[in-house]
């Protein structure tokens, strides 16, 4: 859907009678029935009249289509700008421009494609806009079926009309060389440059038709799409389904295909808890589904686990039209209904009500998922719920499918990764932490390497040596240490200090924690490590939890200040002490939980309360005893 279109003349002339801005708010309340906030229209105020200084030049032909606020169909992102016509060998095209007030912004380093700018009321990263401007290309070239049967050329580039370009430019540093190489970056002072490239591509008018032909072209994934994902998932050993993993992808795949024959939703709550496998079948669902001509997408509220698979399906390759496949679970807040064809929502129990930088868009974000979809399918554990404003449960999935009309289904995973394939550490660890009482007082059957260290440096060490075998060893931590956002790229910054122990948080910059392999020398936690999985992990046991007069207790103020997990709990406990109290042991003891399965091979503990590390030693001790006697 195109908010405002006309033609160049049009244009022109509304810039000068002052009304574009008029005219699309408007449109966007006739259209789409929202209200424009006045930050964003004195946005388009200003960035609209400097295109309208690009744009007035004879040589752009006055009959060039205009297209302002394009709504890229079956998303919610919008296109700023869009010029279209013929070029000199009259072949179709469309110039795609990103429109930017920023005047300045700093590098990210080691962060493919990010940058950090003042938006939204402070410093926030954000995408570079030139990798902004050429992911909305290849999504329109991906995804439009008439785009790509009538080989209509896209341009894409970004302008920022208020940003001073100086040398070595942050703008242009080396590692966003290959996303400005396919959407340049025109700044203050390159109004002429800008129209170049305008005229490189639009030479003759089209009146309108070639907008009108994208507006309304049939949503299809491009042939060139569907190769790229099954050639990267094709000999991947990290996505090799098992046993009822495979079982539950045949089901979900009948389901998701029977909703393109019928057009009925559908909604599958697979439930599984910590190395089901979960991820895999996702995965796997998505580069199916796309070869079978769907819009599918990949969803989830982190996105650790979104990087981190994304990079291994990716391999060495940097830029790929499969980024656009990964979502975070805010992405529908303006979606309609029915605009893809499945969503797979992975970690489904961390989804939030809200969405937004500052949680305050949209009503909810399982609803807007399943709205958005035919198919809609929520992979959840809910024991890793772990923080105030995760709601993702069964309960809140069935209510909003049947507010939908969504036909419900229900699959069930068990363990078969994790800990070497065996739900029974699971179980020992839930009766061991007191969050369920359970028959597994022992570890009988279980190969798994678990130790309580008796410091810090031992743990560390453990965990060193293992990671020397595939870089599939980590240090994680529960968040009781504060982590200081000026120091986020610091390696001479330690964080965590206990005694002569030192080691920072994971830094803020470069790959992901889950596989970059300086991540060693860092400590991950529960927002860098849920969803993933490492071969060994070394996990310190904060002051948030202790053992004191025979139970396992939970302390929610020791956990830091900067950890935003248990945000609003203080005003909770004003109001009702022993609803807040149950709420963080409830994530405390979660966090936890999930942090000490997140090793397929062992588990190595370090205690910051002696009496924790005691209760834990005894435990396994009885443990091993136990299952001596059962053989």
């Amino acid at each position: 859907m195109i908010v405002y279109d006309g033609l160049k003349t049009d244009f022109l002339s509304s810039c000068e009678n002052d009304s574009i801005a008029i005219e699309i708010e408007e449109n966007i309340l006739n259209k789409l029935g929202k209200h424009t906030p006045k930050a964003e229209f004195r946005a388009w105020e200003n960035s609209l009249n400097y295109m309208y200084k690009v744009l007035n030049d004879d040589d752009i032909p006055a009959d060039a289509g205009i297209a302002i606020e394009f709504n890229i169909p079956q998303t919610s992102k919008r296109v700023d700008f869009m010029i279209s016509g013929y070029d000199s060998s009259e072949n179709p095209g469309m110039v795609i421009i990103e429109l930017k007030q920023w005047d300045s912004l700093s590098e990210v380093r080691g962060a493919d494609a990010l940058v950090e700018t003042f938006v939204g009321g402070g410093n926030h990263r954000v995408v570079h806009p030139s990798y902004q401007a050429w992911s909305y290309a290849q999504l329109i070239l991906d995804y439009n079926h008439e785009v790509q049967s009538r080989n209509i050329r896209l341009s894409p580039c970004a302008c920022l009309h208020n940003y001073i370009r100086h040398e070595n430019d942050p703008l242009d540093s080396e590692q966003y060389k290959d996303y400005i190489d396919e959407a340049p970056a025109y700044t203050k002072g390159q109004l002429r440059e800008l129209r170049d490239f305008i005229k490189t591509s639009i030479k003759k008018g089209d009146r309108k038709d070639i907008l009108y032909l994208v507006d309304k072209g049939k949503i299809r994934p491009s042939k060139s799409l569907q190769n790229v994902i099954g050639s990267m998932l094709k000999g991947n050993r990290e996505f090799i389904m098992i046993d009822e993993q495979k079982v539950a992808y045949e089901e979900i795949l009948r389901l998701s295909l029977q909703c393109q024959k019928d057009y009925k939703k559908r909604t599958v709550i697979v439930r599984g808890g910590p190395g089901t496998g979960k991820t895999v079948i996702a995965v796997n669902l998505l580069a199916e589904l796309t070869q079978r001509d769907q819009l599918v997408q990949y969803v989830s509220k982190n996105s650790a686990p979104r990087q981190v698979y994304l990079k291994k399906l990716k391999g060495q390759i940097k830029k790929s039209s499969v980024d656009n496949m990964f979502k975070g679970s805010g992405t529908y807040v303006d979606c309609g209904n029915n605009v893809a064809h499945t969503l797979l929502c992975d970690e489904a129990h961390r989804l939030n009500a809200k969405s937004g930088m500052f949680h305050n868009l949209g009503e909810n974000q399982i609803r807007e998922i399943i709205h958005a979809a035919f198919c809609s399918v929520f992979f959840i554990d809910e024991s890793q719920r772990v923080t105030m404003d995760d709601i993702g449960s069964v309960g809140e999935i069935e209510k909003w499918a049947r507010e939908e009309g969504s036909e419900l289904h229900y699959l069930e995973l068990e363990s078969q990764f994790r800990c070497n394939g065996s739900d029974g550490y699971l179980a020992w660890l839930d009766d061991v932490l007191d969050i369920r009482e359970t028959a597994n007082y022992d570890l009988d059957g279980i190969d798994y390497d678990i130790r309580i260290c008796e410091s810090p440096e031992e743990m560390r060490e453990l965990v060193i040596e293992r990671n020397r075998v595939a870089n599939r060893a980590r240090v994680l931590a529960g968040y009781c240490w504060e982590w200081m956002k000026s120091e986020a790229n610091n390696t001479e910054y330690h964080d965590i200090k206990i005694g002569n122990f030192e080691m920072s948080w994971n830094l803020g910059s470069g790959e992901p924690f889950a596989v970059s392999d300086t991540s060693i020398n860092e400590v991950g936690c529960i927002h860098t490590s849920q969803g993933l999985e490492f071969d060994y992990v070394g996990v310190i046991m904060g002051d948030d939890i202790r053992y004191e007069n025979g139970h396992v207790v939970t302390d929610f103020t020791r956990r830091a200040k900067t950890d935003q997990s248990l945000k609003g709990i203080k005003k909770l406990y004003q109001e009702s002490p022993l609803e807040a109290k149950k709420r963080a042991d409830e994530i405390i003891k979660n966090t936890y939980r999930t942090l000490l399965t997140r090793g397929m091979k062992g588990c190595y503990i370090y205690c910051t309360d002696q009496g924790m590390a005691s209760y834990l030693k005894k435990r396994l001790e009885k443990a091993k005893v136990e299952t001596g006697n059962h053989r």
